[in-house]
């Protein structure tokens, strides 16, 4: 297995990997200046490569190397995160150490679930969005793709968020949300739009 990308994030998901008694192979990364990380090569080039986690917190940038290349994606779940089984999580996907995910919520490619992070029954959370940690999202809550929810934020039952918004830290979200927003506050009101 190898993580595209050479940061803190990458630290995270290689701990993840390596407590599932998997092994982390080496990092890809675009700076080649970077050499190594974590004792582990530092590579540059992910032909023949696989599989793959994207190991980028950014969510414009996870999507972009996405569509770049032509690899397996794998998916990365800490053995203290607590998943239904009647939830789904696609690949690319990593869930972090204290994660909660309930009953017949549907996780996207390429989300991150980040520590402490809490998703109720039936939510579905589109490709490429961050639930960062301790955020809460109460039951049949709707993320769209690329949205950032930020750390300790809380979004009422029944919300649906619009495609690549940010939810700012500790804001409480009651109503929805147009694609493209950012909101913060509690409740959360609009501070700017901004393009798709």
């Amino acid at each position: 297995m190898y993580l595209y990308g050479a940061s803190g994030h990458a630290k995270v998901i290689k701990e993840i990997i390596e407590s599932n008694n998997e092994k982390v192979s080496g990092f890809i990364d675009d700076n080649s200046n970077i050499k190594e990380l974590c004792n582990l090569p530092v590579l540059h080039n992910s032909q023949n490569l696989s599989p793959i986690i994207i190991s980028i917190g950014d969510n414009k940038a996870r999507k972009s190397i996405a569509d770049k290349l032509d690899s397996c994606f794998a998916k990365a779940i800490h053995p203290h995160a607590v998943i239904s089984k009647s939830a789904t999580i696609e690949s690319g996907t990593v869930v972090m150490a204290g994660a909660i995910i309930n009953a017949e919520a549907k996780i996207g490619k390429h989300v991150i679930i980040n520590t402490g992070a809490s998703v109720d029954h039936e939510c579905v959370i589109e490709d490429y969005a961050h639930i960062s940690p301790h955020s809460t999202l109460c039951g049949n809550v709707h993320i769209g793709e690329g949205t950032w929810i930020c750390a300790g934020a809380t979004v009422i039952q029944g919300v649906k968020i619009g495609k690549w918004c940010v939810v700012a830290a500790g804001s409480i979200v009651k109503k929805d949300i147009p694609d493209g927003t950012i909101v913060a506050g509690s409740p959360a009101k609009i501070l700017k739009r901004k393009p798709l």
